[in-house]
């Protein structure tokens, strides 16, 4: 991605260096998300919090910010590694 692609401007996030409110509210935000489909079966807030977590303390995920939108995301490893490519964390 060159300099100039917006997504090339996403700054990882560590997680474990979030205060617990708020990664509490980052994953909230992220679950609650309109679009969000679980499927057939309505998932407690609860579990889908947990479950981000999970894939964050795993590594499957990861949190990122961007600076030109002043945003914040969850995003799979994948696609954090492709937005976040050449960028330190905060």
């Amino acid at each position: 991605m060159s300099a100039e692609d917006p997504a090339s401007q996403a700054v990882a996030v560590p997680w474990a260096q979030r205060a617990p409110d708020t990664l509490q509210a980052v994953i909230e935000s992220f679950v609650l998300r309109e679009g969000t489909d679980y499927g057939m079966y309505d998932v407690p807030l609860a579990s889908k919090v947990a479950q981000v977590r999970m894939q964050l303390e795993r590594g499957e995920a990861q949190i990122v910010f961007d600076p030109v939108t002043e945003t914040v995301d969850i995003r799979t490893a994948a696609q954090a590694g492709c937005a976040a490519a050449g960028r330190s964390s905060i």
